[in-house]
């Protein structure tokens, strides 16, 4: 689940210790192994892998997982994989948006299996176009507080491309254009400023907030979906207040 609410934030703490751990293994393991069979095993000389590993090694997959997906995806195996990426359009509770990414080498089972998702926790599928122009794509790095003020992230950042700098709860969260994502990360690393995550993600132009019938409704279908095999992302345009949050949570 991506996007930067004050749930969302939670939510991605949560995850951390969660049993989905190895579902989240596996989606670092396949974009792994698409940016090995796009640009090669050798990291040099291939952004994506290395920046692919990257994020696997700061996210605890295994070496030994990491090795075998570089081999798998540069044919070194004698594996062929094909993986093809697609995004579906949702609408959730209260007319709430979803963007579904999806990498997968089988579009006919992604597509019936997404479908159902929706369908059987309370949502709708929607027509291409319909949701997306609610979503801005936009490099996302959320990092812990730790005493740092809003102030003494901008001075870090600024230079490098920073758009905007916002308060989520206990973490601050900057957002830039995704091209200016590697700029920022050496930002922050020279000014020694330890980060959560980084990723180049689908921002809401605004945010719709629900109640908490339509809350339940709502976490039910994005973790339907987040356990699918071929999902990689859920974006959404979802909130949830602190109220409704603690009620999920007394549930």
């Amino acid at each position: 689940m991506s996007g930067h609410s004050k749930w969302a934030t939670t939510k991605h703490k949560k995850a951390v210790i969660d049993a989905k751990r190895a579902k989240a293994f596996a989606k670092y393991i396949k974009t792994i192994e698409v940016a090995a069979r796009l640009g090669g095993p050798d990291m040099s000389g291939n952004p994506a892998l290395d920046l692919a590993v990257s994020k696997a090694k700061k996210n605890s997959v295994p070496n030994d997982n990491i090795d075998r997906a570089i081999k798998r995806g540069a044919g070194l195996t004698g594996e062929a994989i094909e993986y093809t990426e697609i995004t579906y359009e949702a609408r959730g509770p209260q007319g709430s948006a979803l963007l579904i990414e999806c990498l997968t080498e089988n579009r006919n089972r992604a597509a019936a299996d997404v479908r159902l998702a929706v369908t059987r926790n309370g949502g709708s599928m929607a027509d291409q176009g319909s949701v997306s122009y609610l979503f801005t794509r936009k490099g996302v790095v959320s990092l812990p507080k730790n005493g740092l003020s809003e102030d003494d992230v901008l001075m870090a950042v600024l230079d490098a491309g920073a758009e905007e700098v916002k308060d989520s709860g206990d973490n601050w969260v900057i957002y830039s254009d995704p091209s200016d994502l590697q700029a920022m990360r050496d930002a922050l690393n020279e000014a020694g400023i330890e980060y959560d995550t980084d990723e180049a993600e689908f921002v809401p132009s605004m945010e719709v907030e629900l109640d908490a019938d339509a809350a339940r409704k709502f976490v039910r279908l994005v973790d339907a979906l987040e356990d699918l095999d071929d999902v990689q992302n859920v974006y959404t345009n979802a909130d949830m207040s602190e109220e409704v949050m603690a009620a999920l949570e007394a549930d």
